[in-house]
């Protein structure tokens, strides 16, 4: 079976180069990458861009618009951009204007605002620009949703339901809350259920190695609070699989990730759902031959 991940990093910031060496244990590298997607049958990513202008600033006041992808080595062709946003700087001069101008080039499939780590509410005004490139450029809006991974985060920002009104005020536009909103799951799945303009990933579950992944398969607390989820929203046809990778071995957590979908949805989740929700994926992968 094919597979698309359709959340990964690959960004110099200090806590991911960290985070693989003493946790994940993986290889932050584009060959590291390549090969776990080798092993995995990952056919393409998408990589949400980020950036830090001093070690360990992320989430760095001064980063400039878009955020990239800027990992050394240079990016696997079978890698795709969802471009980032820095609210605080994005009404620099010239800002916008690169902004636009990514959006126009083939390796670019969405945007990615960052709720929580930046201190801004996803339907404050500072965000007006950004969905009006989004809908003139037929392009999805990815939201980091739930618990973030940097102690200056604000959850109250970040939290799914603060992310409704921007959602029903914008139904020409399709959204994406990563990681299932975790930990208010069940917020995340009563939107789906209820927003047609909704999709939402299912990575960032685990940080941690392989043994982790077998461990926390084996606590049915842990995956029952997942399940309930994605069994009382039932949209099988909006859930997007995505890894978080470097936090996480890829292999492994697709184990974890098949666990909780029935089998006869795998195809959507873990292929179909990217490309439709991504639509210059799709176009991408066939220019390059991919599918």
């Amino acid at each position: 079976m094919r597979m698309i991940d359709a959340h990964i990093h690959y960004s110099e910031i200090e806590s991911f180069y960290e985070t693989a060496r003493d946790l994940a244990k993986v290889d932050y590298t584009a060959a590291g990458l390549a090969a776990e997607f080798k092993r995995s049958g990952i056919i393409a990513g998408v990589g949400m861009g980020v950036t830090e202008v001093e070690p360990g600033g992320f989430p760095d006041d001064s980063s400039a618009n878009p955020m990239e992808l800027d990992l050394r080595g240079g990016l696997p062709e079978s890698i795709f951009t969802c471009v980032g946003i820095n609210p605080l700087t994005l009404q620099s001069d010239g800002q916008l204007s690169a902004l636009e101008n990514a959006l126009q080039r083939d390796d670019v499939v969405g945007i990615k605002l960052y709720a929580g780590y930046y201190h801004f509410s996803v339907s404050d005004a500072v965000y007006d620009p950004v969905y009006e490139l989004a809908a003139a450029y037929h392009l999805p809006v990815v939201i980091h949703g739930g618990l973030t991974y940097s102690d200056r985060g604000l959850l109250k920002y970040s939290h799914p339901l603060s992310m409704e009104e921007a959602i029903m005020k914008h139904r020409d536009i399709n959204f994406m809350i990563c990681h299932l909103g975790d930990p208010w799951v069940m917020d995340t799945a009563a939107m789906l259920e209820k927003n047609p303009n909704l999709y939402t990933d299912l990575s960032g579950w685990i940080v941690g190695d392989n043994a982790k992944v077998n461990r926390l398969m084996k606590e049915q607390t842990y995956t029952d609070h997942f399940r309930r989820a994605i069994v009382f929203a039932e949209k099988y046809d909006r859930l997007v699989f995505g890894t978080d990778w470097p936090l996480v071995p890829i292999h492994s957590y697709i184990r974890f990730v098949k666990n909780l979908i029935p089998d006869e949805h795998w195809e959507l989740v873990f292929y179909h759902n990217a490309l439709r929700l991504f639509p210059k994926l799709d176009q991408g992968l066939k220019r390059l031959g991919l599918i």
